[in-house]
């Protein structure tokens, strides 16, 4: 009795010839190629430590609470706490929230931590999906509400002391030579 075939889909024709093959790039590596490949970490003295927090679905306008994160964003931490703690907005409990979350991350990443140093390097709130309602309406008819829910992710980093300051560009040489 002889044994039915899979359907293995539509025959591919045109294929290439085999000198092209060896002209065509090769495959990007996969996960795990690129994580042997990682560089080892810098010092801790070499780079400024950079820590985030996420909070998702939080229940409260997107529009409203961007309003609240524009106050913080580019302010260094305890500004920023302080903002929000006299912020009369519902945002600034969740937000606060989350900084004071970065703020620890950024302390377990590394032991020595300036807090004193750190600033809001990055502030968004992202929209989150709609949650939808009804809401009983006059004559038996019923209204859709939608519920509108944030994502909130903020990083902080560490600034550069002010003791060590960048080095300034260097200035082009001119072509004149300076007469007397």
């Amino acid at each position: 009795m002889a044994e039915k075939k899979k359907y293995q889909g539509p025959k591919r024709t045109g294929r290439k010839p085999a000198a092209d093959k060896a002209a065509a790039p090769a495959k990007k590596p996969g996960a795990a190629a690129r994580l042997l490949r990682r560089r080892a970490p810098e010092p801790s003295s070499a780079a400024p430590v950079e820590a985030r927090a996420i909070a998702r679905y939080v229940r409260l306008s997107p529009q409203k609470a961007r309003l609240v994160i524009d106050l913080i964003r580019g302010r260094e931490v305890g500004y920023a706490l302080h903002q929000l703690q006299f912020t009369r907005q519902r945002a600034a409990g969740p937000i606060a929230k989350v900084l004071r979350s970065a703020v620890a991350n950024a302390e377990q990443k590394s032991e020595t931590l300036d807090v004193d140093r750190l600033y809001v390097k990055y502030a968004v709130v992202n929209e989150g999906p709609r949650w939808k309602r009804v809401q009983p309406a006059p004559f038996g008819r019923a209204y859709q509400r939608q519920r509108r829910t944030a994502h909130i992710e903020i990083a902080v980093a560490e600034r550069r002391s002010a003791a060590a300051p960048a080095p300034p560009p260097a200035k082009p040489e001119t072509a004149k030579a300076a007469t007397p």
